[in-house]
C-alpha cells in the first residue's frame, strides 16, 4: 500500500486529504506534510513517500529538484509541467521521480465542460484514466468551431497556478493575454514560452482586456479593486457573431475557492448570463487527473465531488 501527501507552507487548512479519502474510500494514507523549510519537506517525501501532491510556495522548487535529477537520468519531466516551470505533483516510478502539473489538466476539463456540457464525464466514460488526454484533444480541435474564430483568454497572475493556466489556455487554442502585478514578472515568462506568443499587457488596463475576452482565469490570492468596477456588459460577449456563429458566453474560473474575488460580483455574472467556475471546481478536476497519476488508481469522481461539497458547504 502506498503513502501519499501534501508538501508546502501553510497547509493545515488544506482540502486535499478531503478529496483523496473520498476518491480511495480511506484505503490509502495522504498526509499533510507542513513545513516553511523545502529541504526538509523534500527529504520527507524522497525517504517515507511514493507520490506527493505540491502547493505554494514549492512549486517552482520541486520542478528544480526534478530537473536536476532528470539530468542524470534520475527522473523526468512532463511537456506541459516543463514548460511551465512548475510542478504540483511528483511520483516515484521505475523511472525515476517524475513531475506533472494537474493544475494544467484540471483548467482544460473546467473549460471543457463548460463549453460542452459533461464532456469530462463523457471522456472519462468512453477512455478512463486516460480521459482527461480525449478532453484536451477534443477541445483543442473544436475550440475555433465552438467560437468562429479564434478566441482570446486572459490570465491573471504568474506564479505557478497562472503560468499553468496561460499554457493550459494556449494549448487549448486561445490566444492569451498575460497581465501581473509584476509586469516585469509576467515579460520574463512570456520570453520564456515565446513560442506562444504571449501579449502581456498592464494590470491597470484589467477592465478593458476583461471585457474583450472570452476565457478569463484569475489566480491572484486577492481582489483587485477593479473587479468592483466591473458591470453587466463586462461579463458578456456582445458583438462576437462570426460568421453566423454566436460565441458562448464568456468564462470566468478562479483559483481562490477560500476567498473568491468575484463573489460579489454573482449578480452580475448571472444577468449577464456569463458561465462562472468556481475555484473548488478547479481542485476537483486536477485531483481527478493528478490522483490517478499518484497511485495508479482510477479515484471516485463523484465521491470525491459530494466530499467536496461537504467541506466547504457548497
Amino acid at each position: 500500500m502506498g503513502k501519499y501527501g501534501l508538501i508546502g507552507d501553510p497547509i493545515a487548512k488544506s482540502l486535499s486529504p478531503v478529496l483523496f479519502k473520498a476518491g480511495y474510500g480511506g484505503s490509502l494514507q495522504y498526509d499533510l506534510i507542513e513545513g516553511s523549510d523545502f529541504v526538509e519537506s523534500w527529504k520527507k517525501f524522497l525517504e517515507e513517500y511514493d507520490a506527493i501532491n505540491v502547493t505554494a510556495p514549492f512549486k517552482e522548487n520541486a520542478f528544480n529538484q526534478v530537473v536536476a535529477l532528470a539530468k542524470d537520468g534520475l527522473g523526468g519531466v512532463s511537456g506541459p509541467c516543463w514548460k511551465i516551470g512548475a510542478t504540483n505533483l511528483v511520483v516515484k516510478t521505475e523511472d525515476g521521480i517524475m513531475a506533472h502539473n494537474s493544475d494544467f489538466t484540471g483548467i482544460i476539463l473546467c473549460v471543457g465542460d463548460a463549453l460542452w456540457t459533461d464532456l469530462t464525464k463523457q471522456c472519462y466514460g468512453a477512455y478512463g484514466d486516460r480521459g482527461y488526454v480525449k478532453v484536451h484533444q477534443f477541445v483543442k480541435e473544436y475550440l475555433q468551431e465552438r467560437y468562429g474564430r479564434v478566441p482570446q483568454a486572459l490570465i491573471v497572475g504568474c506564479g505557478g497556478a497562472g503560468k499553468a493556466a496561460a499554457i493550459a489556455a494556449a494549448e487549448m487554442g486561445y490566444n492569451v493575454v498575460l497581465m501581473n502585478r509584476t509586469a516585469e514578472k509576467a515579460q520574463s515568462f512570456a520570453l520564456d514560452v515565446s513560442e506562444y506568443g504571449f501579449i502581456v499587457d498592464s494590470i491597470d488596463d484589467f477592465r478593458g482586456a476583461f471585457r474583450e475576452c472570452d476565457l478569463v482565469i484569475y489566480t491572484l490570492p486577492m481582489k483587485l479593486n477593479a473587479i468592483e468596477a466591473l458591470e453587466v456588459a463586462d461579463f458578456r460577449n456582445d458583438g462576437s457573431e462570426v460568421a453566423g456563429v454566436a460565441a458562448p458566453p464568456k468564462i470566468i474560473l478562479e483559483a481562490n475557492y477560500k476567498n473568491p474575488s468575484f463573489a460579489g460580483a454573482m449578480g452580475k455574472i448571472q444577468e449577464a448570463g456569463a458561465t462562472y467556475i468556481h475555484g473548488s471546481q478547479w481542485l476537483l478536476n486536477q485531483a481527478l487527473t493528478g490522483y490517478g497519476l499518484m497511485t495508479g488508481q482510477s479515484p471516485d469522481y463523484p465521491s470525491m465531488a459530494l466530499g467536496l461539497q461537504d467541506a466547504i458547504g457548497r
